[in-house]
């Protein structure tokens, strides 16, 4: 199972799509290692500088739609060879969310009220989260202030991260 913990890397903006996410000219890579370097290479907003602002983050939390755009397993493998396997969105696009699964990665939705809050109370700190996936709980952390919020996932979305991802849990099962 991967690891769900770590640094959060807030982008504070809806309907990042896959070709911010991967460009579609690094798509010819022949490795998820060669994808690498270009993550959110094209992500645009104010305040944003993917080669400072990425670099010892695991988890993204942003706002609604993530995903969305070009259906390709190019998406999470980017965000998987740069430790990022948590996102924590107000929703996904059903292709994408589905992908992060696939790959043992978790898309957890929660409510616009949930990310609202945490954008107020933490996107300017130095932020961690501690996932609980046995209790289905967030822990978040920043300058001495914890808070916790709880989410759900079904029950196989957990088979397939408990196992590592479609392939692993697919031989373990058929």
């Amino acid at each position: 199972m991967k690891n769900f913990n770590g640094q959060v890397l807030f982008l504070d903006r809806a309907d990042i799509n896959t070709d911010e996410i991967i460009p579609a000219r690094y798509l010819t890579e022949i490795t998820k290692e060669a994808l690498k370097p270009y993550l959110l290479e094209d992500l645009k907003f104010d305040g944003f500088d993917p080669e400072k602002d990425i670099s010892g983050k695991s988890i993204i939390i942003t706002r609604s739609n993530f995903g969305c755009g070009s259906s390709r397993e190019h998406a999470p493998w980017a965000l998987e060879v740069n430790g990022i396997n948590l996102v924590i969105a107000e929703s996904y696009a059903r292709i994408f969310r589905q992908n992060m699964f696939n790959c043992g990665m978790m898309a957890v939705e929660l409510p616009a009220e949930d990310i609202d809050r945490l954008f107020a109370e933490f996107s300017d700190k130095s932020t961690n989260i501690e996932t609980d996936l046995k209790n289905n709980l967030f822990i978040i952390k920043a300058d001495g202030k914890e808070t916790e919020i709880s989410f759900t996932i079904s029950g196989f979305d957990r088979a397939l991260v408990e196992a590592g991802g479609w392939v692993d849990y697919a031989d373990k099962n058929y």
